[in-house]
């Protein structure tokens, strides 16, 4: 499965030509803005991401941070989750240990219906410890079996590498990173990269 139907797959039931911005309607069934922080194993930048899959292999950890809404009247706020992934072949799903019971309730019941493709190739769920930092250009997050450390890179004058207007509702604010350590340990998998494709962006959606 290539990177454009795997990440197509977040949404079930809804092509992502039809994913709106996100907005308060009485009648959505789910908003939501989040933060995302991955790395994966393609080179620099990832061709997935401008809408050109790679027939690669992608291993890849991405951070899901949810500042803000709702799914069926239950808040979003505050879930963090880590999904690690063989891109199209299976994820393993990291959730924060320190969410409330009622975030944990409101975790299971919205991710099938807002991380479908995720969910669907998932091989295990866990509550696990968590740990993010971030620094003025770094970022570095870890599960017991993931860590991933990443540094933006520099343009022009030093600036930050922004790119808007990708064909995803997940990669609005992209900002290009590089790996300094992305590594996974599991029954599943084990990889060490360095130098690789990373980058922060926002997400945002409604359904």
């Amino acid at each position: 499965m290539k990177r454009r139907a795997f990440t197509g797959g977040l949404l079930t039931g809804m092509a992502l030509s039809g994913v709106t911005s996100l907005s308060f309607g009485a009648s959505e069934r789910f908003s939501m803005i989040a933060d995302l922080a991955e790395c994966c194993s393609c080179e620099i930048p990832c061709p997935c991401n401008f809408g050109l899959p790679t027939e690669l292999r992608c291993d890849g950890n991405r951070l899901i941070e949810i500042r803000s809404g709702h799914f069926e009247g239950a808040d979003l706020t505050g879930i963090r989750f880590m999904v690690t992934f063989l891109m199209g072949n299976w994820t393993r799903i990291h959730i924060d240990e320190s969410m409330t019971p009622a975030q944990q309730e409101t975790f299971d019941k919205m991710f099938p219906v807002i991380f479908a493709g995720f969910d669907r190739l998932s091989r295990s769920k866990h509550r696990v410890p968590f740990t993010v930092e971030r620094g003025t250009d770094t970022i570095r997050f870890t599960v017991p079996e993931s860590t991933v450390e990443m540094k933006m890179m520099a343009g022009l004058g030093g600036e930050k590498i922004v790119v808007n207007g990708l064909p995803n509702p997940a990669y609005h604010e992209y900002v290009q990173f590089m790996s300094v350590n992305h590594r996974h340990t599991s029954t599943d998998a084990t990889w060490e990269y360095a130098g690789t494709n990373g980058f922060t962006s926002v997400m945002r959606v409604s359904g």
